[in-house]
């Protein structure tokens, strides 16, 4: 943490990671707020943060976050001894990420050449000129690359903190946390920056509605043609409404939401894979494994080792 930090950013991190929600059956973090000169720490909305233990208190993390910073990580502006600190960190295999402009502090130590990365879109043409080492992904909402996870603007980075959960500790963590929040436990880090219009004009036009029955109905095939009569609209309307609604395109949509429906019967249920494939819509399980390949980077029976709990497990054992 640094003077010029935004409160918001940083709000992110302490509600993620600093609360104990073990009684609700969440994770617990040993969270610690550092600084290289501990003292009060000036925000950039004209208050300060008092800050108490210096950056040796996290020489031993798991993982490191770096909020939002006004400066946006100037060049030649980071100390050696933050420097030091992450790129020690990420030696020994130690989690980084950022939230907004704080992608830029990682970049400035060296972090994120020949990684992916992506910062609030008002930045990213900035981040990429001044680090050509790393690919810029102006875009999306979170990227993670080998441990290192960089976020967009503001909400984002509690996206992107979820998504570590998830992964650390699988979705029942995550979700435990995000219902405390009140947001979506998951939105896909694919997921564009901009939604050309966040709120509909009128809110009978909304496509919310139908969205809740595709989320119903997400073991059927559902073409844009089917979706878009049942919307009332032609399919090149359709199409171009939900993009500007949701951000994304019907098939994006459906197959993120069919991949978080099959995680979530991988974790909780026995089911076999082709099972899970028929319910949650992908037809066999030769595509589900495709899917879980290509978005989240492991298979299937690979996710449930690692986040079922024993009674499904052991449910699965039996079949």
């Amino acid at each position: 943490m640094a003077d010029g930090v935004a409160p918001f950013e940083f709000g992110v991190l302490c509600e993620v990671f600093g609360l104990d929600r073990s009684a609700d059956g969440g994770p617990t973090f040993d969270h610690r707020v550092v600084t290289e000169h501990p003292g009060v720490i000036r925000t950039n909305q004209g208050f300060g943060i008092t800050v108490d233990l210096d950056l040796s208190a996290a020489a031993d993390a798991d993982v490191i976050c770096v909020p939002a910073l006004a400066d946006h990580g100037d060049n030649g502006s980071l100390s050696p001894a933050v420097r030091d600190l992450l790129v020690a960190a990420e030696a020994r295999g130690a989690w980084l990420i950022s939230v907004c402009s704080g992608a830029f502090v990682l970049a400035e130590a060296g972090l994120l050449d020949g990684r992916r990365s992506t910062t609030h879109w008002l930045h990213s043409d900035r981040l990429q000129a001044e680090h050509p080492g790393t690919t810029v992904d102006a875009d999306v909402l979170f990227v993670e690359d080998r441990r290192v996870i960089t976020s967009a603007g503001t909400a984002a980075g509690i996206d992107a903190c979820l998504h570590f959960v998830r992964r650390m500790h699988g979705a029942a963590a995550a979700n435990v946390i995000a219902r405390r929040m009140v947001v979506p436990a998951h939105r896909d880090g694919g997921q564009s920056q901009f939604i050309e219009r966040p709120m509909p004009v009128e809110a009978d036009s909304s496509l919310a509605p139908l969205t809740d029955w595709m989320l119903a109905h997400l073991d059927r095939d559902l073409p844009v043609e089917v979706l878009a009569a049942r919307a009332h609209m032609s399919p090149r309307t359709f199409a171009r409404r939900f993009k500007a609604e949701l951000g994304t395109t019907p098939a994006a949509w459906l197959t993120s939401q069919r991949l978080l429906r099959s995680q979530r019967l991988l974790e909780s249920t026995g089911l076999g894979l082709d099972a899970i494939a028929g319910e949650v819509g992908f037809g066999s399980a030769a595509v589900l494994r495709h899917h879980f390949g290509r978005v989240l980077g492991t298979t299937p029976r690979s996710y449930r080792a690692m986040f079922a709990g024993p009674d499904e497990l052991a449910e699965l054992a039996r079949a």
